[in-house]
């Protein structure tokens, strides 16, 4: 079979997505009871890091131990990338080395372009545009704790970023409904948004988006590359805040999730993330699992 890609959540249909998904708890259940198996046994993974990140490169590299394989940190610092090489000709040489790649960058057309040219499997661990291994993870997690997410409905409150864009695409394929609350001019990529049709609707208003959701999330105001927006930002979102007042407007059994790291007092209160509705922890840990099942199926389906 050929090579498949994981560069948006779209690469994949939503009968693979949710097979991956039933893989990923059934591995998280296998580890549990210490029966976990070593399905990639001599498998490299190259990670190729240009932001920085706790989540996913512990989540990888832990991933590829358990599966009996090996995963290779690489930085632009220490390779010939922050010397200049092209980013095709690194693509095409480590395609030659190791038997998946994952790349945490900025633009998302550079992970295109190298995903172009490389002759193995490339996963988007996260770009300016998208970030559909977390999307994996939320959908395990929502799915762990109600069921389907399949016509429920999820608030997005907050920046249009690039996880907000990756809820988007997820909308389209787990077929819920999306509300985005955002101040004008944060908006997510509106190309993005029409994709989706009648699923996702954007207003200014956190209350219109909240009420009677089944999910909450929201991420921080001022992502990797925007710190010195962050002040300027931090007046604009105010009204954006996650708080006890705005949660009451969800279901009772809402459930809240966040993909990390988390600044209290800003997007989301300590009321909120460290109290009973929140499952963030349990959202950062199913990066394990759902990326442990998204490694053996893009490595399966090169195996075919």
């Amino acid at each position: 079979m050929k090579k498949r890609h994981f560069l948006c959540m779209t690469d994949l249909n939503a009968s693979e997505l949710n097979a991956i998904i039933g893989r990923a708890m059934e591995l998280k259940k296998q580890l549990a009871a210490g029966r976990a198996q070593p399905t990639l046994p001599g498998r490299v993974l190259a990670m190729i890091f240009e932001k920085s990140s706790t989540r996913t490169r512990v989540s990888f590299e832990t991933a590829m131990a358990q599966l009996g394989g090996h995963a290779i940190f690489l930085s632009p610092d220490d390779t010939q990338l922050g010397r200049g090489e092209p980013l095709e000709d690194t693509a095409r040489v480590l395609s030659k080395m190791v038997d998946i790649i994952m790349i945490r960058t900025f633009e998302h057309e550079k992970l295109r372009r190298f995903a172009q040219f490389a002759d193995v499997p490339v996963i988007n661990g996260l770009t300016d545009s998208f970030h559909p291994c977390q999307l994996l993870a939320d959908i395990q997690t929502y799915q762990e704790h109600r069921g389907p997410i399949k016509g429920r409905t999820v608030a997005w409150v907050g920046d249009g970023n690039n996880v907000c864009q990756s809820y988007i695409t997820a909308a389209r394929m787990f077929d819920f409904t999306l509300r985005i609350a955002c101040p004008d001019g944060y908006r997510p990529d509106m190309e993005v948004v029409n994709s989706a049709g009648s699923l996702v609707s954007i207003s200014t208003d956190p209350e219109t988006a909240m009420r009677d959701a089944d999910l909450i999330v929201t991420d921080v105001w001022a992502s990797m590359g925007q710190e010195t927006e962050s002040a300027a930002r931090k007046k604009i979102f105010r009204p954006y805040q996650v708080n006890a007042a705005l949660m009451q407007l969800a279901k009772k059994d809402a459930l809240f999730m966040h993909c990390l790291p988390a600044h209290r007092g800003e997007e989301v209160t300590a009321e909120v993330i460290d109290g009973p509705q929140s499952v963030v922890w349990e959202e950062a840990g199913n990066r394990l699992h759902s990326q442990k099942a998204l490694l053996e199926f893009l490595l399966s389906s090169v195996d075919k």
